[in-house]
Parts: C-alpha cells; sequence; structure tokens
C-alpha cells in the first residue's frame, strides 16, 4: 500500500534518486536535507516511515533518531538508516539507537524497496497490501474486499481501515486517542467520540456473518479485536 514517507538527504542528487524511486513504487514522500527540517515535518504529520541519512549538516542522522525515539508520540515510527559508514560498530549504533534497518550505500532501489517493505510488515502491517483473516473474516487491502465465511461484507473506506487496523493488531487494546493516530491520522482533529461511531457502524457491518462480537469494549480504556 502507498505510504507516506520522510526522506532525510542533504544530498540532492541522492535525494532526488531515492524521492524518484519511491513515487515510482506508489508512495508519497516529503522531503527533508537536514534533521532541523526533519523534525519540523514531523511535528506537522507523522510519518509511515523515516529514511533517514546519518551524515547530515547540523544535527546528525544519530541524534534525530534518538530523538523520534524518545519522544511517546513518535517513538514507534520505523526509521530506515541511510549510510556509507558499513563498519560492524557504525551498524550496532545505528541499531542501538533505534533503527528498524540500516541500510549502507550504494543499494539498489529494488533492495530499498524490499527493506521498506520488510520493516512495515513488521512495524506497521496496516500499511502492507498483505491479505488478513481472523476467525473467518477475511480483508483484502489490494483489492479493498472484506468477506465473512465467503460472504461479502460492505463497508465505508473509515470502517475499512478501522478494521485493517484491527486484524493487524489482535488483541491489544488501543485507546481513541490512539485509533485516531494510526487510523485518521495525528494530524487530523476530530472528536474522540467520533471512534465510536465508526465502531458502531462497523460492528453493524459485521453482524451479519457473526463477527461483530470479534470488536470488543475495554471498559476505560478503548477497543481491542479479540479471537479468543
Amino acid at each position: 500500500m502507498p505510504a507516506n514517507i520522510l526522506l532525510v538527504e542533504d544530498e540532492p542528487a541522492i535525494q532526488e534518486l531515492i524521492a524518484f524511486n519511491l513515487q515510482q513504487a506508489g508512495h508519497h514522500v516529503l522531503r527533508a536535507d537536514s534533521a532541523e527540517v526533519g523534525m519540523s515535518l514531523v511535528k506537522n504529520a507523522l510519518p509511515d516511515l523515516i529514511l533517514l541519512d546519518w551524515m547530515l549538516p547540523g544535527m546528525s542522522g544519530i541524534e534525530f533518531a534518538k530523538k523520534i525515539r524518545g519522544d511517546e508520540r513518535t517513538k514507534q515510527v520505523p526509521v530506515i538508516m541511510l549510510t556509507a559508514r558499513s563498519e560492524e560498530t557504525d551498524k550496532i549504533t545505528g541499531l542501538e539507537t533505534g533503527a528498524d534497518d540500516y541500510i549502507t550505500k550504494p543499494f539498489s532501489p529494488r533492495e530499498l524497496q524490499a527493506r521498506i517493505k520488510a520493516v512495515l510488515r513488521r512495524r506497521a502491517p496496516q500499511m502492507t497490501d498483505d491479505v488478513v483473516q481472523v476467525r473467518g473474516l477475511t480483508l483484502d487491502p489490494a483489492t479493498h474486499r472484506v468477506s465473512g465465511n465467503g460472504t461479502p461484507i460492505d463497508l465505508g473506506p473509515t470502517e475499512f481501515r478501522l478494521l485493517h487496523f484491527f486484524m493487524t493488531h489482535p488483541e491489544r487494546v488501543h485507546s481513541r486517542a490512539q485509533l485516531l493516530d494510526h487510523v485518521w491520522g495525528d494530524h487530523v482533529f476530530v472528536e474522540e467520540r467520533t471512534v465510536d461511531v465508526h465502531i458502531r457502524r462497523l460492528r453493524s457491518a459485521l453482524e451479519g456473518t457473526r463477527h461483530d462480537g470479534l470488536i470488543q469494549t475495554v471498559r476505560g480504556t478503548g477497543y481491542r479485536l479479540s479471537a479468543l
């Protein structure tokens, strides 16, 4: 699925090449030529993934990654380090700082795409096109189809995204604020009770195949999808 990717790279030619290949793959790319610019973009809206050069003017990529991991709002955003530093100690430093992956330059566009897909599958599975199934409930992001025990289920776009997020994060309890951030986007300002409205619509749509019971209310906390 298309992802919003923040590319922090100060070399114009490299930045252009990477951005072009990401856009060709269908991703939306935000560009920054310094960590400071990157930080301002992150404050405006959370990206789905950050591609981060190590050697940057001003604040280094390592310092940027530390700030991302040290902030409650941004600590879950996947980070892939891009660098010409190939020593094992450098890789260890990058990974220990909190990077999810570490790619040494030069690298091919195909390798970068594969690494991005692997990190998103691991850290943000709702951003992939993988078909997900839970107790006879099937969701296919590529075709935007949902079925329960083989019976098609009609969902609105928000309910579809909500169900996809739940199905890729089963058994975890999510507060209304967390669901707003992950499903609507943290830059969208809507009332938390909006989540309740869409949860009711989602349950109503799932009633026909008796999958509405998968969406559980956790009193005082939020919601979860549980197959137990």
